[in-house]
């Protein structure tokens, strides 16, 4: 009897693992279809009936599981290609040195996942929350961001007290429809060799250039010559292969360790999400309240002030000793802040209704009334949703 129940579980989770393999070769001998695939199931957002009841929590779920989707695709895609080699490879800072620690670390790969998987689903997991009241809502903001926060600091700790990146997984590098329909593994491994393809993402896509076109093999020896750039691309094909001080270092060393004001810093900037978040429960009642905005913009600007001034007197050369990587995440952190014109008391009483008299105006006017239909549609996030402004 027990023997004869055991067997049907075990077959199913066979028949699941046998169903996964499939999937996965699929994507890796079509890895030219997978952005298509992407595109194609993305579209489906934009047909959900506009009156369906809860088109929002529809669409957001569709939305949520594309973004995982994507984040298998990658992790499918980073095991079938080979990771870039030759002097002519030459993957970004982020995803040498975010990739340097998922595989040295099994942990932060473990913890950066967690992240990133919060974050496709944050808003999914809010508007199912909402449905039960804003107090659960508030409940289910506040651990999310904990969840986060506290994953940030093992990562903290895991990488010595190096600044954290985001997203803390490597990146896209390559466009799969540039891939030619009679890719392999073996064929993905040089394609990978010249564009520098790197596994994983937030694993996002981000474009680039094409590869170039595929080398000449030899008809005798069976050897491979790199094909040569056009007569007007020949200073850019010089420069791809020139390596700078930054690409030989190890990766380890693309981030400096920060210490004392600047490990608070970090600190600060890790846990300003959460209690953000928590006195944004604590004056629900009134929404166009300035105190969390004040409290929430006060500690992201500390944060940052207080970085940089570490970075200042503790790296050679101070702002200007900076990798390229460092000057990367402070220009992103400088950029997310402008979120903040989104959020809350400013929100509620300066940008939200500059917007809705915008358009107002836009509406009923032909082409650009398209725009404003688009601006409401997001309107409507960001005045119900905390994780439609999130950054972290």
């Amino acid at each position: 009897m027990h023997y004869g129940e055991a067997a049907p579980t075990s077959g199913s989770r066979r028949g699941v693992g046998s169903y996964l393999n499939i999937y996965g070769d699929f994507i890796t001998k079509n890895a030219h279809a997978v952005s298509q695939i992407e595109s194609a199931l993305r579209s489906l957002t934009y047909i959900v009936p506009a009156r369906f009841k809860d088109v929002e929590l529809a669409s957001e779920s569709l939305h949520s599981g594309i973004q995982l989707l994507s984040l298998y695709h990658d992790s499918l895609l980073g095991h079938a290609i080979s990771p870039p080699a030759g002097p002519g490879a030459k993957p970004t800072p982020h995803n040498r040195y975010t990739k340097f620690w998922t595989q040295k670390s099994p942990m932060y790969k473990r913890l950066a996942l967690i992240i990133t998987m919060i974050q496709y689903t944050e808003l999914l997991w809010e508007m199912t929350a909402r449905r039960r009241g804003e107090k659960i809502r508030w409940n289910v903001v506040i651990f999310l961001e904990g969840i986060k926060a506290l994953c940030r600091l093992c990562l903290l700790k895991l990488t010595n007290g190096r600044p954290l990146l985001t997203p803390p997984l490597p990146e896209r590098e390559i466009d799969p429809t540039s891939m030619t329909t009679e890719s392999s593994p073996s064929s993905m491994s040089q394609l990978g060799s010249h564009s520098g393809y790197t596994s994983g993402s937030e694993y996002g896509s981000s474009p680039c250039p094409s590869p170039p076109p595929e080398p000449w093999k030899m008809p005798r020896t069976g050897l491979s010559l790199p094909s040569l750039p056009s007569s007007t691309n020949i200073s850019q094909y010089l420069l791809s292969k020139v390596l700078t001080a930054e690409d030989i270092k190890p990766p380890i060393q693309l981030l400096h360790r920060v210490r004392g004001i600047g490990y608070v810093a970090e600190v600060l900037h890790i846990l300003r999400p959460v209690i953000y978040a928590a006195a944004m429960r604590r004056w629900a009642h009134d929404k166009k309240s300035w105190r969390p905005w004040l409290l929430g913009l006060s500690l992201e600007y500390a944060a940052r002030t207080l970085a940089k001034r570490d970075l200042a007197e503790n790296v050679p050369g101070g702002l200007k000793g900076l990798t390229a990587l460092e000057r990367e995440e402070l220009k992103r952190r400088a950029v997310a802040m402008g979120w903040w014109g989104m959020r809350g008391a400013f929100y509620e009483n300066v940008t939200g209704p500059w917007l809705r008299s915008l358009v107002a105006r836009l509406e009923g006017k032909p082409v650009i009334g398209l725009m404003a239909g688009l601006m409401e549609d997001y309107q409507y996030l960001w005045d119900n949703y905390y994780f439609s402004t999130a950054t972290l």
